[in-house]
């Protein structure tokens, strides 16, 4: 897995560095710069994979494109020129880091800037730093920062170049090469949806049709009597999420961008712990941003693989975090839940309004 994060330059975010765990929360204001923290790693996976830095390739992992210039922190004129900088260190201290360059004109494109002695340590035989290669590289070079959209998920034609697309595309798809243990699985898990008794794959070669028919256990019809097209958002929500986690086809570190669109409160903390517990089971590594604090009600703080991080603007305008290791108590008050001491902030991370 991937233990420590460093990134300077990039947009809010000055200077920053993030130990992770397996399953990491992020929770914080409107424009505290949670999405910019997923952009600035997303840009350094796509850096290390050696693949060209083209904006199609930056939306394609979830990253918003913007001007070169602005892609920099505005805290200091003189950072608009300055790289990103970025390193990802995994569990052994292996230590990969490089710089992304752009000369801010026009019809230009970032490169990469490895650090000399990152170089010199791939043409040493006896140097570990082909190993750190190859581990980090594991993990971080097919990494995707994952918003589904309701319309995509109910497209079921609609086809990705990865395995899972960042708004859903490609679902039917994987799930039609998943093993029968996998959809087994992830039918089993789709029971946090009460209604939820099973679902079918449906595909007609001759007319192209794709389609999930849907069985709800309260109904008498023993057939599939509904499909995607006119299923529950939240179903597909969790459906998305499931085969994420439970699919060997998808990425083993990768992020999810506002997890709790279109689900409940309850099954947002009952997602949340699921979650964990699938990705110990499938060696998934996840960062998580929401703004629904019943998310963070399915969290264990007192596993080190589960880390809550409130993300917030310093008085300079920074994007800094703070890792809560415990859930907060007030002396002479009663013990109350992590929603609820977001919410009475205990924790900050709220707009002041």
């Amino acid at each position: 897995m991937i233990k420590e994060i460093r990134i300077k330059n990039y947009k809010s975010v000055n200077k920053l560095k993030l130990d992770l765990g397996r399953v990491n929360v992020f929770i914080g204001a409107n424009g505290c710069g949670k999405s910019n923290i997923l952009e600035a790693i997303g840009l350094g996976a796509i850096a290390f994979g050696g693949s060209k830095l083209s904006n199609e390739l930056f939306e394609l992992r979830g990253i918003r494109v913007t001007e070169p210039r602005l892609m920099r922190s505005a805290f200091d004129e003189e950072n608009q020129s300055k790289n990103v900088e970025l390193a990802f260190s995994d569990k052994k201290n292996c230590t990969w880091e490089a710089d992304l360059v752009h000369d801010n004109t026009p019809f230009s494109e970032w490169r990469v800037e490895q650090k000399d002695e990152f170089i010199e340590g791939l043409l040493d035989k006896n140097s570990n730093v082909l190993e750190t290669f190859n581990t980090i590289g594991r993990y971080v070079e097919k990494f995707s920062i994952f918003s589904p959209e309701n319309k995509k998920l109910r497209e079921f034609a609609s086809k990705s170049t990865t395995a899972l697309g960042i708004h859903g595309s490609g679902l039917f798809y994987l799930l039609s090469v998943s093993s029968d243990e996998e959809i087994a699985e992830i039918k089993q898990n789709l029971k946090l949806i009460d209604w939820f008794d099973d679902f079918e794959m449906i595909g007609n070669e001759r007319t192209g049709e794709k389609r999930i028919n849907i069985k709800d256990r309260y109904t008498s019809n023993k057939d599939f009597p509904f499909d995607q097209r006119n299923a529950n958002e939240g179903f597909l929500f969790l459906l998305f999420y499931l085969s994420l986690f439970i699919s060997k086809y998808t990425p083993p570190f990768f992020a999810i961008d506002n997890i709790d669109n279109a689900l409940n409160p309850k099954l947002c903390t009952a997602l949340a712990r699921r979650l964990t517990k699938l990705s110990q089971k499938h060696d998934k590594q996840v960062l998580i941003t929401t703004h629904n604090p019943a998310v963070l009600d399915g969290l264990d703080l007192n596993d080190e693989e589960q880390r809550l991080f409130i993300v917030y603007r310093n008085i300079e305008g920074h994007t800094k975090v703070q890792r809560v290791n415990k859930k907060p108590t007030i002396e002479g008050e009663e013990s109350v839940k992590l929603s609820e001491a977001f919410l009475r902030g205990y924790l900050e991370g709220l707009n002041k309004v």
